[in-house]
């Protein structure tokens, strides 16, 4: 249960500002543990700056999906929303100048194939990169017990994708107003799949992720859910408290989701270098 979770006690902050304290305060550690005779001068111009971290790891969070999406065989979905969210939660308090991300994303990915039950040996996951396999399993295998000892071996993700299936499943049983409530999933999974490249995983419970999603969905096909929403999910709370959750939850998902918008647009020129450079190791 999400209520009861590692996920909610340890890993979910009230705001961006909070994700980005941790992350400049691990840019610092770094910093003044290794850059003690240099002058601040020399300073700014060999280390990143956190802002320049984040960027750094989002590029290979981009690679993260990317390499994902060619594994063979396929991937579920949920391995990749835990991996992601893995990777998001090593960086807040490691910087990407003491650990490489590349070896972390492929770590991730490889120790969220054997938390989700997705059984793939170490010889048939390198298998799915080009150059030196036995190097990579041996980065692999090496970094996940630090991987596992970054995330206080906290490994149980709650990933949105459950709970949008009971949602479908609810829609079908108890709405039965919406016809083919099945013309919303394609919509609603497109909408998953562009959170799990922002920090909403930390900020958000999935439940809250997996309903906007469907909501979004829903205004693209223009079907009204709000009956739904206020007569059976919501059944039994009072007018005020339905007013004030509805606005919550439009305020803070379409924040949430234009910002990543902005950051798609940011990261459009990056995009084919990023491709580029995935493709390099990736079969």
């Amino acid at each position: 249960m999400f209520a009861s979770s590692s996920q909610l006690k340890h890993w979910m902050f009230n705001n961006e500002g909070e994700i980005q304290s941790l992350r400049q305060e691990a840019n610092e550690r770094y910093v003044e543990e290794h850059g003690t005779k240099v002058s601040e001068e020399q300073r700014q111009a060999y280390f990143l700056t956190a802002s320049e971290e984040r960027h750094l790891c989002r590029h290979f969070e981009f690679v993260l999906k990317e390499f994902c999406s060619r594994f063979q065989p396929p991937m579920p979905k949920y391995v990749l929303g835990t991996a992601l969210c893995y990777f998001k939660r090593f960086y807040i308090n490691c910087s990407a100048m003491d650990y490489h991300p590349k070896d972390i994303m492929l770590t991730c990915v490889y120790l969220a194939s054997k938390v989700e039950e997705f059984n793939v040996s170490i010889n048939q996951f390198v298998g799915n990169l080009k150059g030196d396999r036995e190097k990579f399993a041996n980065i692999i295998l090496t970094f996940e017990l630090l991987l596992m000892d970054k995330l206080n071996y906290h490994l149980l993700i709650h990933n949105p994708y459950r709970p949008m299936e009971g949602l479908f499943i609810d829609l079908k049983t108890r709405f039965r107003v919406l016809e083919n409530p099945e013309k919303l999933r394609k919509g609603a999974e497109e909408f998953l799949e562009k959170s799990l490249m922002t920090d909403v995983c930390m900020l958000f419970a999935p439940s809250q992720v997996a309903l906007t999603a469907v909501l979004v969905s829903a205004a693209k096909e223009k079907a009204n859910l709000d009956r739904y929403v206020t007569e059976t999910l919501l059944k039994g709370m009072s007018p005020e408290d339905i007013k004030k959750l509805q606005v919550q939850i439009k305020s803070k998902f379409l924040i949430q989701f234009f910002l990543f918008l902005l950051l798609l647009l940011i990261f459009k020129e990056n995009r084919s270098s990023t491709l580029s450079i995935s493709s390099a190791f990736i079969n």
